[in-house]
């Protein structure tokens, strides 16, 4: 199958976050993909299979499937309207989380995803000392949502990865760090050990949570967010009631073929 590497919300080679991307042919069992996302070693693998004109797009971490991705997404649309569709400025497509959109304006591609708005929760023992720094507000959506003082502390945190682990575990499918920005609207980064995803360099999926909360919080809709991992990425935000939209650029990394076969015919 066709196989691509792309580094979605990035301007320039390895920056942003990488996701794989496969063209199927034909539908393959969940065990062949899931070792297709284990030998990747990605944070995720995106197939995408197009199937009596719809668009059929399923995500998987080293360890699992999960039920929405947002770099995967930009990356599949970015792979789609460059080398499958040239022509293609919008695509749709089915998901776990329902339809999802994307539209290409130049250089940026702008997904459709839902609103996640987080409830607050109770603080979960420990969670301070696994992450190095005080907390002032934890919130619970898919992600346990976790507000701290400043952009520097989001920046320099301390993190116990195995007691972060277990604190997840039965909480939440990952924990999301986030403070107001210095110089942009808000900042966050992103765990989710117990996916095979220790840190994630940039993840669109969480801010299908941060967009909502932080544009309650600071009264805005529109606003630009940046994810402080060592590789780093940008985000363009927009609450819209129920939906969100999270925009980016993507570059091309590697393109080539997966050969699924032991030997050779």
């Amino acid at each position: 199958m066709k196989y691509y590497i792309i580094d979605a919300f990035a301007d320039k080679l390895f920056s942003g976050n990488p996701a794989g991307v496969c063209l199927l042919d034909c539908e393959i069992d969940d065990e062949i993909m899931q070792k297709i996302a284990f030998e990747n070693n990605l944070a995720e693998t995106a197939f995408l299979l197009k199937s009596n004109g719809q668009y059929n797009l399923r995500w998987f971490t080293p360890e699992v499937e999960i039920d929405l991705c947002g770099h995967a997404t930009l990356a599949t649309a970015f792979v789609v309207m460059n080398y499958v569709s040239p022509n293609m400025n919008e695509i749709t497509f089915e998901t776990k989380s329902g339809k999802l959109t994307v539209v290409r304006n130049e250089d940026i591609y702008t997904m459709d995803f839902p609103n996640r708005m987080p409830k607050p929760v109770e603080k979960p023992v420990l969670l301070e000392k696994a992450l190095g720094c005080e907390i002032l507000e934890t919130h619970l959506s898919r992600d346990l949502l976790v507000l701290v003082k400043n952009e520097e502390d989001v920046l320099n945190l301390q993190v116990d990865m195995e007691l972060l682990k277990k604190i997840s575990k039965d909480i939440s499918f990952a924990i999301i760090v986030t403070a107001k920005g210095n110089n942009c609207d808000f900042v966050s980064r992103f765990f989710a050990p117990n996916a095979g995803i220790p840190e994630d360099p940039v993840t669109g999926s969480s801010h299908s949570t941060l967009i909502p909360f932080w544009s309650k919080k600071i009264g805005t809709t529109r606003m630009i967010a940046k994810q402080l991992s060592p590789r780093g990425g940008t985000l363009y935000c927009e609450y819209c009631g129920e939906r969100v939209k999270i925009g980016g650029t993507a570059v091309c990394y590697l393109q080539g073929d997966l050969i699924l076969q032991d030997k050779p015919n």
